[in-house]
């Protein structure tokens, strides 16, 4: 019966990576390039923020070495993001997390705090820096769309780390706690590695956010049927005990 309950999530697997390439080619189109702001006419972002020229004179803003180098981390980050969704919609999944990890690794120096602004810490220089709006945005939904992917394409691999998919999906949940896709493969990621309380919990709150999608309630279905069996298999170990 498992595996009849499992069959049509093949046919479905297509139809989610079609929906994640739409998914990406529609944030590709709204991502704004932190090389430039074009409300402040072509200036940086760090300048935009300051209110001031970059490298102009009579009391102009002239951009630290620890703001441009933060600028150019974040720029970098969102560049191989994006050749990131290249290689996934090319199909070279290995290629596509190399590019996601190397995202994320461009990001490790930059730590964002809660709130609309903070102090921001440089941690190859211990320089203290202030991240502007955007730049936390742009950091923020980079680690979101980063994670997010890793898992779609952990997901695919011939044999599957649901660990790690369950380490990404939760990072992505610390960010946004009402994302579908990040609860449904929790959910999955748990009820592979058995933990099947665990992955109830999150298939549950997928079902909130998404009641009719039909993997959702095909993985709640196979749960439910693996916590009735070990609590059947439970009771008889317990009257074998007694006996």
């Amino acid at each position: 019966m498992h595996s009849t309950l499992l069959q049509p999530l093949k046919r479905t697997q297509a139809s989610e990576q079609h929906g994640f390439l739409s998914e990406m080619e529609a944030k590709q189109h709204s991502i704004k390039s932190l090389k430039s702001y074009p409300e402040a006419g072509g200036r940086s972002l760090a300048a935009a923020a300051a209110g001031g020229d970059v490298g102009g004179g009579g009391g102009g803003y002239r951009v630290g070495g620890a703001e441009m180098e933060m600028e150019a981390k974040i720029q970098k980050a969102i560049d191989f993001k994006l050749e990131g969704h290249r290689c996934y919609k090319e199909k070279k999944i290995r290629e596509a997390i190399g590019k996601y990890h190397r995202a994320l690794l461009q990001l490790k120096g930059i730590h964002v705090v809660d709130g609309t602004t903070g102090s921001e810490v440089n941690l190859l220089n211990q320089a203290a820096t202030k991240l502007t709006e955007e730049q936390r945005r742009a950091v923020e939904s980079t680690e979101i769309e980063c994670y997010d992917s890793l898992t779609a394409c952990l997901l695919q691999s011939e044999l599957v780390n649901y660990e790690r998919v369950k380490e990404y999906c939760l990072k992505v949940l610390g960010h946004q706690q009402d994302h579908f896709k990040a609860m449904y493969r929790a959910g999955i990621a748990f009820y592979h590695l058995g933990d099947y309380e665990c992955a109830l919990r999150y298939l549950r709150d997928a079902k909130c956010r998404e009641p009719t999608d039909t993997n959702v309630l095909r993985y709640i279905q196979l749960t439910e049927m693996k916590m009735s069996k070990t609590g059947q298999q439970v009771r008889e170990s317990g009257k074998e005990s007694l006996g």
